[in-house]
């Protein structure tokens, strides 16, 4: 009685349809993941670059409010010549000028923290040159 003894798939040699296929999923998988990744990265510089701008129109709109505040000031000073209420204006403008500054230090802070998708652009260039040289 004759056994049939069972293939062994490592012994054998992969077929081109196999290696076609093995191929094709891989690079399937790979561009799937640089897409993931750029997805991160870009969500992220826009999460940064979002919240520096919302500090910077903050800042900007402050600034504005100063500037009325500080030309009402100035213009009770010139009507009282050194009354109390124009000294009450400027310090509401001092106050005013020291959130916009630090709003807008704040938000440029966080404008320069955006960044492009370095890891992505890079893992796209090193793939790009090993599908050249196979």
């Amino acid at each position: 009685m004759a056994t049939i003894s069972p293939r062994r798939e490592h012994d054998e040699e992969p077929t081109i349809g196999k290696l076609v296929a093995d191929t094709s999923r891989d690079l399937s998988t790979l561009i799937r993941d640089e897409i993931e990744l750029a997805k991160t990265e870009i969500k992220i510089s826009l999460k940064f670059g979002g919240v520096g701008a919302g500090l910077l129109a903050a800042a900007a709109f402050l600034g504005v409010l100063a500037i009325v505040i500080v030309s009402i000031a100035f213009a009770l000073f010139l009507d009282w010549w050194f009354a109390g209420t124009a000294t009450a204006f400027l310090i509401v403008f001092g106050v005013y000028l020291l959130l916009a500054g630090l709003l807008a230090y704040l938000g440029i802070r966080n404008v320069k923290r955006a960044r492009a998708p370095e890891q992505t652009i890079a893992a796209v260039k090193s793939n790009k040159q090993i599908l050249k040289r196979g």
